[in-house]
């Protein structure tokens, strides 16, 4: 054989591999509404700058008959590849081999790019479409699953990990998204779950659609697994795209500051009377955080979870910032189970990555009752205090209304080695609100009184407890509120807090790894 011949031989092996499980399945992808593994790989990174490895990778089962059906790839396509110019390892399953379903060669494949981009200290990028374990491979698909979780576990921390859900990923294949940083899936597309529909039905007699048990409205909406949930897949990718910008390619690096044309000093007048007058009267945070943010843009993470608490990524002065504010306008921004998990897990993240934490307080204290005493909410309210806590990124709070009791601490307080605390001139910083503070206080007192007389009484005490704690000045004089900042200066003053704790040293005692309340 000529080398022209070789050269042809490796063209043509090229296109086979390409074409995956072949035009029949490719078209049979595309009447589902779903992208193939390669367009999703080529829609997510820059224009030619893919370099795939293990094309020619086939797997070694003999089970079943399994020598006689051999696909160059074996379900999985890796490498790495540039998004925005920067360096990010990828993989993506591919549901026309075998259904994506995982095997011994295919895990070894995407292995060795999960170690590469430790190495390099580069993202992950893990796109998934998989009908699980390839069972004709038995322990060795499980021992494939396994050494890949185990990467997930070692790069937690050292790297960002995305996951996109672009199809079925149930049974053990849930973990390694499980692990990673951020989850995205596609509406009416993708689905996850540790056992199915027809599982469900056998054991527990619950007859329930694959839409309801698993799907990407359920995710992001009640069990807060999905971070996303994109309207298709072309918006999937995009988001990947996004939330990269705010990301460092590692732990040792700093995130990519940009170019900003909106000014840092620029006043909004509008947040001097955003506040209503009535304190329970409910406002809309995410109108402060976009009216702070450069440009007006903030990527919102968990949008369609536990609403009380808002989290996600912005910019400051072109400086990517992690902001966590109380809603008011949902539950009251009362912190419960899922507010409480949702953001101490955000907290973590950005603490891991080097990015500087902006906190906004308006909480008026933790949701009472058995349902949230049984669920443990002692335990996952102390899962944000010990993330606020533990952080050693710029910490920059403002307390913009209400700061009642435990949840003024948990809320990035000055004694969570909060950098920079400031409140707006509208700030209640109390064990309490008024009306329940002179019930405690006042009580038995007003007990032996006539009805009209305890209600005069008590009118009289809570305007005096207003007085001595509806404002922020009672804080500030013990240094626990190191300015009373007028609204409008808001943007300018977080900005020069943020520039000032650029060069922040803080550090954790030496230790093997904490122990957080999980």
């Amino acid at each position: 054989m000529s080398n022209l011949d070789k050269i042809r031989e490796l063209v043509e092996k090229r296109e086979q591999a390409r074409l995956g499980g072949g035009i029949d399945r490719i078209e049979s992808q595309h009447k589902k509404g779903k992208f193939t593994a390669r367009e999703r790989i080529e829609k997510l990174l820059d224009e030619g700058s893919f370099e795939e490895y293990d094309m020619f990778v086939t797997h070694r089962c003999t089970n079943f008959g399994m020598e006689k059906t051999v696909f160059p790839g074996d379900g999985v396509i890796t490498g790495h590849g540039t998004i925005d110019g920067r360096v990010v390892y990828v993989y993506a399953q591919d549901f026309t081999v075998f259904g994506g379903s995982l095997s011994e060669t295919f895990a070894l494949k995407i292995c060795k790019v999960m170690d590469q981009a430790m190495k390099v200290g580069a993202p992950i990028i893990g796109l998934n479409d998989s009908g699980g374990a390839r069972i004709q491979e038995g322990v060795m698909s499980l021992a494939g699953y396994a050494e890949i979780f185990q990467r997930n576990i070692m790069a937690s921390g050292v790297v960002p990990q995305i996951s996109a859900i672009f199809g079925p990923c149930a049974g053990g294949a849930v973990y390694s998204p499980a692990l990673t940083d951020f989850i995205i899936m596609s509406d009416q597309t993708s689905y996850m779950f540790v056992t199915g529909p027809k599982v469900a039905k056998t054991v527990t007699g619950e007859d329930i659609s694959t839409e309801d048990l698993g799907g990407a409205t359920v995710h992001s909406t009640r069990s807060g697994v999905s971070h996303f949930k994109a309207d298709d897949e072309e918006e999937g990718i995009l988001l990947i795209r996004k939330m990269l910008e705010y990301m460092p390619q590692n732990n040792l690096e700093e995130p990519i500051a940009t170019a900003c044309t909106d000014p840092i000093d620029r006043q909004e007048d509008v947040l001097n009377e955003i506040i209503p007058d009535d304190p329970n009267k409910p406002y809309n945070v995410k109108d402060i955080i976009y009216t702070l943010l450069d440009s007006n843009e903030f990527l919102e993470v968990h949008r369609h979870y536990a609403k009380n608490i808002v989290v996600g990524f912005g910019k400051m002065d072109g400086m990517p910032v992690g902001v966590v504010a109380n809603q008011p306008n949902f539950l009251a921004g009362v912190l419960d189970i899922n507010a409480s998990r949702k953001a101490a897990r955000f907290v973590r993240f950005c603490d891991a990555f080097n990015i500087p934490l902006v906190t906004l307080v308006d909480v008026p204290g933790f949701l009472p009752g058995s349902q949230q005493e049984y669920g443990g909410i002692i335990i996952h309210g102390a899962k944000l205090l010990f993330a606020y806590g533990e952080a050693t990124v710029p910490k920059v709070t403002v307390t913009l209304r209400k700061s009642y009791g435990g949840a003024h601490d948990v809320m990035s307080c000055k004694q969570l080695r909060g950098d920079i605390n400031y409140a707006w001139p509208t700030a209640e910083i109390a064990v309490m609100g008024a009306k329940g503070a002179i019930e405690v206080l006042e009580g038995s007192k007003m007990a032996k009184m006539t009805p009209e007389e305890a209600a005069k009484y008590a009118f009289e005490k809570e305007a005096e407890y207003k007085t001595k704690f509806a404002n922020p000045y009672e804080a500030a004089k013990y240094g626990f509120i190191d300015d009373v900042i007028e609204p409008r200066n808001t943007r300018f003053r977080i900005i020069r807090a943020l520039k000032t704790l650029a060069t922040k040293k803080d550090t954790n005692p030496p230790r093997k790894h904490s122990n957080i309340p999980l």
